[in-house]
């Protein structure tokens, strides 16, 4: 798979939540690290996702904004 994005994480797929329209996917992109994505069912199902297999999480936002607690 070649992808001209930079933001490219590899991980594991810890956990898949399957919904009738979302599927919530978690990776652990390093020991006791993990990323949770929300992709649609279709595309879960394209992919065919299942626990322990490799992963990509690609990042197609041009900004990440972060918040902080006053």
């Amino acid at each position: 798979m070649k992808l001209s994005a930079r933001n490219q994480i590899p991980g594991k797929i810890l956990a898949i939540k399957k919904g009738p329209v979302s599927t919530i996917v978690t990776l652990e992109i390093a020991p006791g690290l993990k990323l949770t994505s929300v992709i649609t069912a279709d595309g879960a199902k394209d992919l065919k996702l299942a626990k322990g297999k490799s992963a990509v999480a690609i990042v197609k936002s041009s900004s990440i904004l972060l918040g902080v607690d006053d």
